[in-house]
């Protein structure tokens, strides 16, 4: 007994420092970047640079936010990124419950050709936005943009909260109205809490998608003022002569902060079993 729970400790312990190993190495990247960030030199691949700057300063940060229109940038992509999701997850919800629920005819048929249309690459559609855009006077918009992305976003937000509606149980649907419910008082109050983790963490990633999105921002927004965070990083790095990669990722970490707030603030939901004993044996 005692030679099996030795075994078992070696084995936890070399399982522990092998996924610490493998932390570390997936680090690696951020923590050079972060260490660039606070480098005083221009080159990505100075002596010394990695991981132990020769001179630590916060320069790049403070020409970022005052130099730079960072703070334009930024105020760009949460409109962009609160308004495809707003549009997207009002969309997506209703549908996905619908299909989960209801059996219509050429349900899972409309399902699949969603998928066929999310499968072929972006690119493919430019032309024909951009003619659309040029249209209806969009181009330069961030209502267009809104609309594109949360079409996209919505075929993905379907499907990933279809899954999770068909785990609810039928039963407690049937209970409340059985107690009197409306079906508006149904939805709202019973299986959009209880769905509550899904919505939270799919509309996490419509955000992030879009916060990070670089094709169509780059596309479709004509104006310097209207640039988005990938945009204007791009921006920083366009000039051969003037560029600065310890400014670039000083920019890059900026842009990562957001999102990894609202990361730690959802952890909770990633996981969540709020449905199990819903229904009473």
């Amino acid at each position: 007994m005692t030679r099996r729970k030795t075994k078992n400790l070696l084995r936890l312990t070399f399982l522990n420092i092998f996924f610490i190993a493998i932390c570390f190495l997936a680090l690696v990247p951020i923590l050079y970047a972060f260490t660039l960030s606070l480098s005083d030199g221009s080159s990505a691949f100075g002596s010394g640079l990695f991981l132990n700057p020769k001179h630590v300063t916060l320069e790049n940060y403070r020409r970022i936010l005052t130099e730079e229109p960072f703070l334009l940038w930024l105020k760009n992509s949460v409109i962009l990124s609160v308004g495809t999701m707003v549009v997207a997850m009002g969309f997506a919800t209703t549908a996905s419950y619908a299909f989960s629920r209801f059996r219509f005819k050429g349900r899972m048929k409309i399902l699949f050709l969603l998928i066929l249309l999310n499968a072929f690459p972006q690119i493919l559609s430019m032309f024909a936005i951009f003619r659309l855009f040029k249209t209806f006077g969009l181009l330069d918009s961030r209502l267009g943009l809104i609309l594109v992305y949360a079409g996209s976003m919505c075929i993905f937000s379907i499907w990933n909260l279809k899954g999770y509606f068909d785990t609810i149980p039928v039963e407690i649907e049937e209970a409340s109205k059985i107690d009197g419910a409306t079906d508006l008082q149904m939805l709202v109050k019973i299986v959009l809490p209880l769905a509550r983790p899904a919505i939270i963490v799919t509309a996490v990633m419509v955000l992030i998608y879009v916060w990070n999105e670089y094709l169509f921002a780059t596309t479709f927004m004509l104006s310097a003022d209207k640039y988005t965070l990938a945009g204007g990083l791009y921006q920083l790095q366009a000039n051969d002569y003037s560029r600065s990669w310890s400014l670039f990722t000083a920019a890059a970490v900026l842009v990562s902060v957001p999102i990894l707030i609202v990361f730690f603030c959802i952890q909770k939901y990633m996981v969540s079993g709020l449905t199990a004993g819903g229904v009473k044996g």
